[in-house]
């Protein structure tokens, strides 16, 4: 069967059509395109990704409006039921706002949006996302954010870091980060949360290839299982 993926566009998101577009360069098919006010996802879905923007204009915090729609609503039980779901840079804030991610993401430590390649150390290679990588291997991923700044408490930290779930972790200082923490995995490892972008480095004609591993990662992992 093809593989099924499933892209979200919130009012505000401007990075929906990169995300399908790495999908279907990737797997082959083309990504459903979900609007936030729908109620359900489409059936048989293998995975769902939710994309960077501003969504409703990040009022509120960024992520908390969105986390609150019809749609996130649809896919969290997606999540609990074990469909993959991969949030990038305000899709990560959505996972964290709607529970499905531990923390949070504040305003960047100085103050500023943040834009340009940063260097990432591949923590934990034995994801669904990561197996593409190598442990400890050093990519270069664009990021491009204002509330980047990953906080959670002392006890969570100490626990993401013992349990294998801190996916990506920035090479050097990119906005205050705890632990330089870029990336989150759930519990069981189908849910990531990232404030790097991957679907912006697929290709040599956007700069370089590094972010493709993950999504090459996701659809063999997934065809195969």
């Amino acid at each position: 069967m093809a593989f099924r993926s499933a892209v979200v566009t919130f009012p505000g998101s401007n990075c929906d059509r990169d995300l399908a577009v790495a999908l279907e360069k990737v797997s082959g098919t083309p990504a459903i395109r979900v609007w936030h006010g729908d109620a359900e996802l489409p059936e048989r879905l293998d995975f769902i990704a939710l994309p960077g923007g501003f969504s409703y204009g990040d009022y509120l915090r960024c992520g908390a409006m969105a986390a609150r729609s019809p749609i996130v609503r649809a896919v969290v039980a997606a999540a609990g039921r074990g469909v993959p779901v991969l949030g990038i840079c305000n899709g990560f804030q959505v996972l964290t706002e709607s529970g499905l991610l531990p923390g949070a993401l504040m305003r960047n430590a100085q103050l500023t949006f943040t834009c340009r390649s940063v260097p990432l150390a591949v923590e934990n290679s034995q994801s669904l996302f990561t197996a593409g990588y190598e442990a400890g291997e050093t990519i270069h991923l664009p990021v491009a954010h204002h509330d980047g700044n990953y906080f959670a408490d002392p006890a969570t930290l100490d626990r993401l870091e013992g349990e294998g779930r801190v996916a990506f972790r920035y090479g050097e200082e990119v906005n205050g980060s705890q632990r330089r923490i870029a990336g989150v995995l759930s519990e069981t490892g189908t849910v990531l949360g990232m404030m790097p972008h991957p679907e912006r480095a697929i290709e040599p004609e956007l700069g370089g290839t590094d972010g493709r591993a993950l999504f090459e990662s996701a659809v063999r992992g997934l065809v195969e299982a």
